[in-house]
């Protein structure tokens, strides 16, 4: 995707002054020295990673990571100005092989001339891995200095050799300051002010949701209209539509809010939970999907500390199954106050892991032979069964005998907390412990 102020195209605006009212505003806004970024100041600060390299002569390779619309290509350009390199803008998305090794013989050639090439690669994510290798010996011969952009996470969607040879800066989403800064320096572009009242001019940036180029687009729209008074919030919502909020379900912000509402389940946050439960929603996510990660949560976080818990997130995923959207979403929704406020335990799942790991270490060890069933002669005359206490039998119905192999000292694997139901399973573990105990001094 394209970024704050910025065009398709694979060099600089030719006359960046013209006085073109057709061109739109976010092309005649661009910034034209780094100074003029508005929001990037932790990469672009002097203390900052941008900052130092520029004072130090020393530009690395880079992968910019973040949303749209927060200057990615921006501040490619103005890397190219600052350090007299040639730029050339590629997307990935339209670019293939032969187009790449025209890129690469160019800027070749160009370095022969004592010219050097920023080659900026938008949605550089969007390679395959071959392509991605192929960026690699033109790199360290110095042939091009990469810039890439994404809006994805580079450790999962680039290779590990090319993010060994480039710096991940991240760009963030432009606060409401920011964003108010980016209006006010529109409004004098343009020569008038916004016909908007405070609340609606705040409601105005909140639409852009952190997108400095939805921002500008949405002003160009607003001032074209021919108004008697300032238009309250009301009144702007009904001319604007709200610009959707920013979500892939299959993306970084999937996982981002997936990861947000179980940390605020675990949290016992119910009304953080309820806001990263709706926002999925509004961000279009499968109620099944929902569903499915909420049972994961009371099987993972809450555990027998509340064995209800579960069944209450299988008879929402029903109740959900039954009514459909978006009466069945209520449901979904009572789940994740449900659990909320549960008592939380993660004792049963360090047990089942800590289970694991042991069976893992322990191989193929053989359970004691007194465990054993014995349906045969040469069983029983290997001692299959023998000694074994039926546990009915025995006084308070327990044996204490050992259950685990042979010369494996007995592990501690399931530790309830005291905390809900295991406050009384606590109290059961210990009783048999004490008991048995008492039976293996006997």
């Amino acid at each position: 995707m394209a970024d704050l102020f910025d065009t398709p195209g694979a060099g600089p605006d030719p006359d960046p002054d013209r006085p073109d009212p057709q061109r739109p505003l976010a092309d005649r806004l661009r910034p034209r020295q780094l100074g003029d970024v508005i929001g990037q100041r932790q990469v672009l600060g002097l203390e900052a990673p941008l900052g130092v390299m520029l004072a130090s002569g020393s530009l690395s390779s880079l992968i910019f990571w973040g949303p749209p619309g927060v200057g990615k290509t921006t501040i490619a350009r103005l890397l190219a100005d600052e350090t007299d390199l040639h730029f050339v803008q590629i997307s990935a998305i339209f670019t293939g092989v032969p187009e790449l090794r025209k890129v690469f013989e160019a800027a070749r050639i160009r370095r022969q001339n004592g010219q050097g090439t920023l080659l900026f690669v938008d949605e550089i994510h969007r390679f395959n891995k071959s392509q991605q290798d192929g960026f690699l010996p033109h790199m360290e011969d110095g042939t091009i200095l990469l810039v890439g952009a994404t809006t994805e996470n580079p450790s999962f969607e680039l290779n590990a050799a090319l993010l060994s040879r480039a710096q991940v800066l991240v760009l963030e989403r432009l606060g409401a300051d920011d964003l108010g800064a980016l209006a006010a320096r529109a409004e004098g572009a343009l020569g008038t002010k916004l016909p908007l009242d405070p609340e609606a001019r705040a409601a105005l940036v909140e639409m852009a949701d952190g997108d400095g180029r939805a921002l500008l687009n949405l002003i160009e729209q607003v001032v074209a209209w021919r108004v008697d008074a300032p238009l309250d919030p009301d009144a702007l919502a009904a001319r604007l539509m709200k610009r959707a909020a920013k979500y892939d379900k299959s993306g970084d912000e999937h996982y981002n809010l997936i990861s947000a509402l179980h940390k605020s389940v675990r949290g016992s946050d119910p009304d953080a939970a309820l806001y990263w439960f709706a926002r999925m929603l509004e961000g279009g996510e499968d109620p099944r999907f929902l569903a499915r990660r909420l049972t994961r949560m009371a099987v993972e976080d809450i555990g027998l500390a509340d064995p209800q818990a579960q069944a209450v997130c299988l008879q929402s995923w029903q109740t959900y199954e039954r009514l459909g959207s978006p009466e069945g979403e209520l449901a979904l929704a009572q789940a994740v106050i449900y659990l909320a406020l549960a008592p939380k335990s993660n004792a049963g799942y360090a047990a089942y892991k800590g289970a694991r790991r042991l069976a893992k270490k322990t191989g193929s060890d053989m359970p004691p032979k007194h465990i054993l069933n014995a349906p045969t002669r040469l069983m029983k005359d290997q001692g299959y069964g023998a000694d074994y206490a039926y546990d009915h039998d025995q006084q308070d119905a327990f044996s204490g005998q050992n259950y685990f192999p042979d010369g494996l000292e007995r592990p501690v694997l399931y530790d309830p907390v005291e905390r809900g139901f295991e406050r009384d399973l606590r109290k059961r573990v210990d009783y048999f412990a004490r008991l048995r105990a008492e039976r293996q001094r006997d």
